[in-house]
């Protein structure tokens, strides 16, 4: 039977607790230093008190520790490796091949090859697997039959990215910010220039597309694909957004957890969660209500289709609310405090509330915001910026009501557990059995007067052990009341009895499900000569290399910026998106283009027969 882990980010440790409460079998957090979103770090102390939270329900903290390592961190890795140990994270999330000589074969971490790795073939999966990383997280470009493929060549675990945003390119793979300010994605610094606005001109200076985001895709949504995945052999369904906020967290987990759930519910025999714990209370979730950039599903069915960017909104503008009708300024000259929108084509079913969030593109292609403190209907009266005009699209990127709903709706996650009681002449004993096989006996002394009304006191014990203790859901199953006479027991002391037996239950560890182990005995052999693509930035990762078949290590992009590299590789296609592409849409041949920007010229490579596109080295350098 497969377990079904869904895992989630978290920025803090309370966005990481709220996805355990919505339903999350795992979480992937950052600690104080070596995660690839700067950002997103926390204390070891605060990753200890989520991991002691989440093994109460036998779900797991995996620490991202994806960064490549310099050879002056080193030893504070080790020492951070050290420290997360202690705290009880269950696995580290690994890019650098320094990291598992650090952790040492001793080590009760599980190694995860992270999504840094870049592995998309079956080769490299079992390069991956030799090495004796007990989970792959796969490239987010791939089809279903490539993930299938990548099944049937390894026996480790296998997790895939389900929803949130896309990196253009193959992930670690990316040296674009670092090129254009300095800032390394595989050093957690990613400037995002994949987000930036570029104009795609020829090879004699003619602008064929101005000021559009050219590289920005649209958010993965597979909400719809996962009993797929799960099918190919998928056994993590992974939620991007370690930089997101609360609501987000709370709304994709729900999401995707009642997705899972679903699966199980119609496949028991074959599938069942990674973790323990029903959800109740919370919210109705609702994936267009927090921020995306436009869905897609990429090239999970393995055919080319026209629509991956976001390229005219590269943050989230929402969802669509009509366009403008007119526009009233609140004082002579400007719209300001006061002002007044009406819209026009309304979507049904939508209702604007007042303290919605609304956006729209500028006539320059920027995004810009703005709340309506009062919405009547089709009319919006607030703050209203300078720059919208009838006809202008508006989308409403901020949910008043939505928001509300999910702060207010917390949702609360036990573990069910069941209880035989037996009452005798002087004592009543229980045996409790949780869901994920613990089980306690108890046994307490009575020394009340014997029940008149034998029915009401069975119907009493029933109902007061029958209820909710610290995070357990008592449910009992049978009572045996045979005994004559069985005594009067007060529903005071039942809940202490209730309180107590959760308590007992507290004092054992949870029996988590066992996950895949590594699964070594490949021979492992690297290609003869490592490339700047291979990231290799340390001593330890070299010699690894080397002991492994490599001849010659170049030394990561970041330490040598190497002349004429690739900065980017991508299965989106510009030619294609646009229209463009002579092999597959019969247009002419455009020639050499370049992406522009701010005076830096980026020459793009297309790769025909793989139907892949580069970025390349650019031509002269916006970076002081």
């Amino acid at each position: 039977m497969l377990p079904l882990e869904l895992l989630a980010p978290a920025r803090t440790l309370e966005i990481g607790i709220a996805a355990i409460d919505c339903g999350a079998d795992a979480v992937y957090i950052a600690g104080p230093a070596f995660g690839a979103r700067q950002a997103a770090g926390n204390s070891v102390e605060d990753i200890a008190k989520l991991c002691a939270y989440a093994h109460r329900f036998g779900a797991r903290i995996f620490v991202t520790l994806n960064t490549i390592l310099y050879e002056e961190e080193l030893a504070e890795a080790r020492k951070l490796i050290g420290a997360l140990t202690a705290a009880g994270a269950d696995g580290l999330i690994v890019q650098d091949l320094a990291v598992p000589q650090l952790t040492g074969p001793d080590s009760p971490l599980r190694l995860h090859a992270s999504t840094q790795c870049a592995i998309r073939t079956p080769e490299k999966a079992r390069r991956y697997e030799a090495m004796g990383f007990s989970r792959l997280v796969l490239e987010r470009e791939l089809s279903l039959a490539e993930v299938r493929a990548i099944r049937e060549a390894v026996s480790c675990e296998l997790e895939f990215f389900v929803h949130g945003a896309l990196c253009v390119c193959y992930s670690g793979q990316c040296y674009l910010s670092e090129a254009l300010t300095g800032r390394s994605a595989n050093r957690g610094a990613c400037a995002q220039a994949c987000r930036s606005r570029y104009d795609l001109v020829d090879a004699d200076g003619k602008v064929l597309v101005r000021n559009k985001a050219l590289l920005s895709l649209k958010d993965y949504n597979l909400l719809q694909r996962v009993g797929e995945l799960a099918e190919a052999g998928v056994c993590s369904f992974k939620i991007e957004g370690r930089l997101k906020g609360l609501t987000y967290v709370k709304n994709t987990v729900r999401a995707y957890s009642e997705a899972l759930d679903e699966l199980v519910r119609r496949f028991p025999d074959r599938y069942r969660r990674a973790a323990f714990g029903h959800v109740s209370g919370g919210f109705l979730p609702d994936l267009a209500k927090t921020f995306n950039r436009g869905y897609t599903e990429l090239f999970f069915d393995g055919a080319r289709s026209r629509g991956w960017s976001s390229m005219d909104a590269p943050t989230s503008l929402g969802e669509p609310v009509g366009r403008v009708r007119s526009v009233s300024p609140g004082r002579p000259g400007a719209a300001g405090p006061g002002g007044r929108i009406e819209l026009k084509d309304l979507p049904a079913g939508i209702r604007l509330r007042n303290g919605d969030g609304f956006a729209f593109s500028a006539p320059d292609g920027e995004v810009v915001g703005f709340r309506g403190d009062v919405c009547d209907g089709a009319v919006i009266r607030g703050d209203i910026p300078a720059g919208i005009r009838p006809g202008t699209p508006l989308y409403r990127n901020s949910d008043s009501a939505f928001e509300k709903a999910v702060e207010a709706g917390r949702c609360v996650r036990e573990i069910s557990v069941q209880m035989d009681v037996t009452i005798s002449s002087k004592s009543i004993s229980i045996n409790a059995r949780s869901e994920d096989g613990r089980g306690i006996q108890l046994e307490k002394a009575v020394s009340g007067e014997p029940a008149r009304d034998r029915e009401r006191l069975v119907a009493l014990v029933r109902g007061q052990l029958g209820k909710r203790a610290g995070h357990y859901t008592f449910t009992v199953a049978h009572i045996d009341a045979t005994a004559q006479p069985i005594p009067l027991m007060p529903a005071s002391f039942l809940n202490a009895l209730r309180r107590e037996t959760a308590d007992a239950l507290d004092a054992l560890p949870v029996r988590a499900i066992p996950l895949g182990g590594a699964t070594p005995g490949r021979t492992l052999r690297f290609p003869e000569a490592a490339t700047y693509k291979d990231n290799i930035a340390n001593s330890l990762a070299r010699e690894y290399y080397a002991g492994h078949g490599s001849a010659s290590q170049e030394a990561a992009y970041e330490l040598t910026h190497r002349p004429g590299a690739e900065l980017m590789r991508t299965r989106y296609c510009l030619r294609y998106e646009l229209g463009m592409c002579p092999v597959h849409q019969g247009a002419p041949d455009p020639g050499p283009l370049f992406l522009l920007n701010n005076g830096c010229r980026l020459p793009l490579r297309f790769d025909c027969r793989a139907c892949e596109m580069a970025v390349l080295s650019p031509e002269g350098s916006i970076r002081e």
